[in-house]
């Protein structure tokens, strides 16, 4: 694959589109998102994943995870710093390795950005079935709408609704912690010296093999922390702000998923389990039924938050693919148009929403579930190569201590894991990948003078 070699100050766009206005100080950058991450639903939908397999070992699994996205969030921070774009991924690698991967990262993150938040919707129902039984699909596609029509709000707004709903869902993390540590069945060295479960639900020696083989799930259950650089045109001070926001919401999230995985492990009747129990059964087992539905709720609650970040963020991106005159002129024209009161991109997240709504109603997204890791990891690693080549030239950004280490990491694990997927995952990214590069060579190139000029936003 050819990598464009045009220098990485790109033009900007001929036409006059009304820019996004910088709102969000450090706090509400953080709160949205730690709210994209979403570490409570992380906790109670993939934690589970990695406990039957990790066993007692599941909160080594889960701090090496954490380390492997510090190194990928330190990628996301010197690139977001140095190109404060709300095209996120797409103008980071544009400006560092050209336009045809440019282009190419563009076409993965859109099928994330379609497929992920109506994957995620679709879960609503689960969690509230304690209280009220509903379709999944139509939940699903009522949570997609709902979540859309609150990402038109003002970003102020939107930082408001997602402070509340976080501070909801902390409390249901908060609530589980407490409880297995108060019902602790073992000590807290147990963790240090843990045993993994294998299918059956045996207890087996915790190896490093056992190890890696959680690593696959474990490195994802932070996964979010992007947002804070796809709203980087609306942060103040987006040059420092940005890295702050990835590297403390992280932290956030790394905790208030990791205590209360600690806390089941420790709590927990018996490691076995581990394997076979779900979140709110420990609950259920600990302070009784009404409990356990609250959680739940809590649950739902941190999903639908969830979904609301995603539709901001991913609004955002279809925005500034018509700012930077990706398709033709009246689709341009669509997408950037702005809210008269809101000053958001209301028809590109009408867009990006309408179609997760139509999926999560209509089609059994949840099969592209193992796609879609695919994908993250083929994102992240042109990520760090673009981290590796950036010092090329100076930059005004961040700069991570240790570089190369943090992208070199990167490549590594997450080359591992693509090495793991299944066939069928990886030839699907394969046809995106063809799809991707035709559009660029027959429609893009020709036209390489006034479609997709990336504006890397330097003045800021």
């Amino acid at each position: 694959m050819a990598v464009s070699q045009e220098p990485a100050e790109l033009a900007p766009p001929a036409q006059t589109v009304r820019h996004l206005t910088p709102v969000l100080g450090l706090a509400g950058a953080v709160l949205m998102t730690v709210s994209c991450i979403t570490p409570t639903s992380s906790l109670f939908i993939i934690v589970p994943e990695v406990l039957a397999s990790q066993g007692s070992g599941a909160v080594i699994a889960l701090v090496v995870g954490v380390v492997i996205s510090v190194a990928v969030g330190a990628c996301y921070a010197e690139l977001g710093t140095r190109t404060p774009s709300s095209g996120g991924e797409y103008a980071m690698i544009t400006h560092t390795l050209g336009r045809t991967l440019g282009w190419l990262t563009f076409t993965l993150t859109a099928a994330l950005l379609v497929v992920i938040p109506p994957i995620i919707a679709l879960g609503t129902a689960d969690y509230l079935s304690s209280i009220v039984t509903v379709d999944r699909a139509a939940a699903g596609a009522v949570v997609m709408l709902l979540a859309t029509f609150t990402a038109i709000l003002d970003m102020r707004s939107n930082a408001f609704v997602t402070a509340i709903f976080l501070g909801i869902e902390t409390v249901a993390a908060t609530v589980v912690a407490y409880l297995g540590f108060t019902h602790a069945e073992r000590g807290v060295g147990s963790l240090l010296k843990p045993h993994a479960l294998d299918g059956s639900g045996a207890l087996n020696p915790y190896t490093l093999g056992v190890l890696m083989a959680g690593l696959a799930v474990a490195m994802f259950v932070v996964n979010g922390f992007g947002t804070a650089s796809y709203l980087a045109e609306e942060i103040i001070e987006p040059r420092k702000n940005v890295a702050r926001a990835v590297f403390l919401s992280l932290f956030i999230s790394a905790v208030i998923i990791i205590v209360p995985t600690a806390a089941v492990i420790i709590g927990a009747g018996s490691l076995t389990d581990l394997g076979e129990l779900g979140f709110p059964d420990f609950v259920e087992a600990w302070a009784g039924s009404d409990v356990a539905a609250a959680v739940s709720v809590g649950i739902a609650i941190a999903i639908f938050n969830a979904v609301i970040v995603m539709m901001v963020q991913n609004g955002r991106v279809i925005y500034a693919t018509g700012r930077d005159r990706t398709w033709p002129e009246p689709i341009n024209k669509a997408l950037t148009r702005m809210h008269p009161r809101f000053n958001t991109p209301y028809v590109a997240t009408l867009v990006v929403g309408g179609a997760g709504a139509l999926l999560a109603y209509l089609v059994d997204i949840e099969a592209l579930l193992g796609v879609t890791s695919v994908i993250v990891s083929v994102v992240f690693i042109l990520l760090a190569v673009g981290a590796l080549t950036v010092r090329r030239t100076p930059h005004a950004g961040w700069h991570m201590p240790l570089w190369p280490l943090a992208p070199v990491v990167v490549i590594g694990a997450l080359g591992y894991a693509l090495l793991g997927s299944a066939a069928v995952d990886l030839v699907i990214t394969g046809v995106i990948v063809v799809v991707a590069l035709a559009y660029e060579l027959l429609y893009l190139r020709p036209r390489r003078d006034e479609r997709f000029l990336v504006d890397a936003l330097e003045e800021r």
